[in-house]
């Protein structure tokens, strides 16, 4: 096990913000930077054989910032969507997204379908954008869609298991983390894949995102591989 690379990593991309006031930059500039950063991880996740890489890319929260913020992140992403697809397709990246990008610009949700249709056919690397994304929200979602079920008869409430909820939540068809990582030095979970890291590996960086390097990245895995995942049962070693 310890040398086993992860299949799954998740990461809390924090600090952007942060980076660009110390440096008395636009925020848009440390998203700027902070999306180099995401792709030069996910190049390297790619490199080290992992199959999924998550990102929490946009919160439901995020919502919740100043409207000329929203307005320089929303144009960051429609950016890349229209400039950058064809470099995860030459890195053989596979996109994916969960969340709820209704409420975003038609646009940008234009951008991502034909993003992920684009990429349907790549075989290497997983990447997927949590965006307009809370575990919170998901959860909810999912008991409302089963609970129809119910209503409507197509399952009984004594057939519901965890595999049935499960299969409501955006990340169905994903394995769990085996490890999440968080940047910038907070140690919480801000409400991300609350029900899927609950046998996660954890670990906190000091860095701020758009410091994070892939050196950095591949030490957190290494990490990772020294560790032992007991999924709550007793070895010897205890």
């Amino acid at each position: 096990m310890k040398n086993k690379i992860p299949q799954h990593v998740a990461i809390i991309m924090d600090g952007n913000g942060r980076w660009a006031k110390e440096r008395k930059l636009p925020l848009v500039a440390g998203h700027k930077k902070g999306a180099d950063t995401a792709f030069a991880v996910s190049k390297c996740a790619h490199e080290m054989g992992i199959k999924w890489l998550t990102l929490y890319t946009f919160s439901t929260e995020n919502w919740k910032r100043p409207a000329s913020w929203l307005a320089d992140y929303n144009k960051l992403l429609q950016w890349y969507l229209d400039s950058e697809i064809t470099q995860l397709i030459k890195n053989n990246t596979k996109l994916h997204v969960i969340g709820d990008i209704s409420k975003f610009s038609t646009p940008i949700q234009e951008g991502l379908f034909k993003a992920i249709g684009d990429t349907q056919a790549c075989t290497g690397l997983n990447l997927v954008l949590a965006l307009n994304y809370g575990a919170r929200h998901e959860i909810t979602r999912g008991v409302q869609n089963i609970a129809q079920q119910v209503i409507d008869g197509t399952i009984d409430v004594a057939d519901i298991t965890e595999s049935t909820i499960v299969k409501s939540l955006y990340t169905c068809d994903m394995p769990d983390p085996d490890l999440l990582i968080r940047t910038s030095g907070e140690q919480r979970i801000s409400n991300y894949l609350l029900w899927q890291v609950a046998y996660s590996e954890f670990r906190f960086s000091e860095k701020l995102w758009p410091d994070y390097t892939a050196k950095n990245f591949t030490e957190d895995v290494l990490d990772y591989q020294k560790r032992e995942r007991r999924y709550g049962q007793y070895t010897d070693a205890l």
